[in-house]
C-alpha cells in the first residue's frame, strides 16, 4: 500500500483504519425479567470476544474495509484465543500481552424482557494498560483513519498514549476519530478534562447521553450541533431514534434507525462506528456514512454479543504478531 501525503494512505478507500483500544472477554448473561435477589434468576451464560475498541475493528472488516488493524492489550490468560478471534473476523492484531494484568472481562447483564437493554459489569484488567510505550509511529504506515477507544482515557497510561497518537496522526495528516465510550466512565473524569483530553480530534462519536452530558443540554440534536463547534464532524448514535450528523455547528443530517427486533444491545454503538469509518474510508458523505452506521446497528442488536458474523469468504490478513513488553 502507498502512503500519501504526510505518510497517511488518504481516506479515499486506499487507506487502513488502525483502531487502538480494548479487548476484553465478555460474559454474556440473558435473563427475562429483574434479577431475583438472593437466589437464582435462570439464565443463558455464554463467554465471547469483546471490546469496544476490537468491536469497532470486526464490524469495520465486515463492512468491507480490507485492511483494519487493532493494537490492544491482553493478558497472557487470553491472547491466543483473542488473536485467533480478531484474524477470524477480518482484523490484523497487535496484542501486547500484559506481564502482570489478565484479560479485561465484561460481564453483560442482558434482560430480554427489557427489548434486549444491558448492564454491565467491567473489569477493565489489562485493556487499561495500554501505555505510550505500545506505540510506534510505524503503526500509521498506510493508515487512513486512526480511531481511539474512550476506554483509553479512564488510565493515566490510556490517556498519556491518547496525546501520543493524537500528536503523531496530526504530524501525517491522519484524521482521528473518538467514541466517548461511557457516560458512566464521564461523569467520573469530568467534562471539561474529557473535552481538554480530546482535542485535536477530527470525529466525535458520541451516544446520546454522552452528547448531552458534555454540553448539559437536554436535546440531543441541539447537543450533537453544539460539540460540532469544537470538533469538525460530530456523529450522535441515537439507538432506535438513529443518529445526528452535526458540522459547523449544524445539523446536517437526520438517519433514522432501521427496523430490527432486539435480541441484545451489546456493541450495536460498535457496530454503527466500525462501519460508519469503513464508510468514510471509501469516500462516503458523513451522512450516508451514518446511514451505513444505522444498518451495522440493527443488524448488531438482533445478535447476541458485540461482534458480527465471521464471513466465511474470508481471507485471514497478515498478522502482527502478539508481544510481550
Amino acid at each position: 500500500m502507498t502512503a500519501g501525503p504526510g505518510g497517511a494512505a488518504g481516506g479515499d478507500g486506499r487507506g487502513a483504519l488502525l483502531v487502538v483500544g480494548d479487548v476484553v472477554t465478555d460474559v454474556v448473561a440473558r435473563h427475562r425479567g429483574p434479577l431475583a435477589s438472593g437466589t437464582d434468576t435462570a439464565s443463558v451464560i455464554r463467554t465471547l470476544p469483546g471490546g469496544a475498541g476490537a468491536n469497532v475493528a470486526c464490524w469495520a472488516a465486515h463492512r468491507g474495509c480490507a485492511d483494519v488493524r487493532l493494537l490492544g492489550r491482553v493478558g497472557a490468560d487470553g491472547a491466543a484465543w483473542h488473536e485467533r478471534e480478531l484474524i477470524a473476523g477480518g482484523v490484523r492484531p497487535r496484542l501486547v500481552v500484559d506481564p502482570e494484568a489478565s484479560t479485561g472481562t465484561v460481564i453483560c447483564l442482558v434482560d430480554t424482557g427489557a427489548g434486549g437493554e444491558r448492564t454491565f459489569l467491567t473489569d477493565s484488567g489489562a485493556s487499561l494498560r495500554l501505555e505510550p510505550d505500545d506505540w510506534s509511529d510505524a503503526l500509521l504506515d498506510g493508515v487512513g483513519r486512526l480511531h481511539l477507544s474512550g476506554y483509553l482515557l479512564f488510565s493515566a497510561s490510556g490517556r498519556a498514549l491518547v496525546r501520543t497518537a493524537l500528536a503523531s496522526a496530526r504530524a501525517r495528516g491522519v484524521p482521528v476519530s473518538l467514541d466517548p465510550a461511557s457516560a458512566g466512565f464521564l461523569v467520573r473524569l469530568g467534562v471539561e478534562r474529557f473535552l481538554t483530553l480530546v482535542q485535536g480530534v477530527d470525529v466525535l462519536l458520541p451516544s446520546r447521553d454522552e452528547a448531552c452530558l458534555l454540553t448539559g443540554l437536554s436535546d440531543g440534536a441541539d447537543a450533537t450541533a453544539r460539540l460540532s463547534r469544537q470538533f469538525p464532524l460530530v456523529v450522535a448514535k441515537q439507538g432506535v431514534h438513529g443518529a445526528v450528523v452535526a458540522q459547523g455547528g449544524v445539523v446536517i443530517a437526520r438517519v433514522p434507525a432501521f427496523p430490527a427486533t432486539p435480541c441484545d444491545t451489546t456493541g450495536a454503538g460498535d457496530a454503527f462506528t466500525g462501519a460508519f469509518l469503513a464508510a468514510l474510508l471509501t469516500g462516503a458523505a458523513p451522512g450516508d456514512a451514518a446511514v451505513e452506521g444505522c444498518a451495522a446497528g440493527a443488524r448488531a442488536v438482533e445478535r447476541v454479543g458485540g461482534r458480527p458474523p465471521v464471513r466465511e469468504d474470508r481471507t485471514a490478513p497478515a498478522v502482527h504478531p502478539a508481544r510481550t513488553p
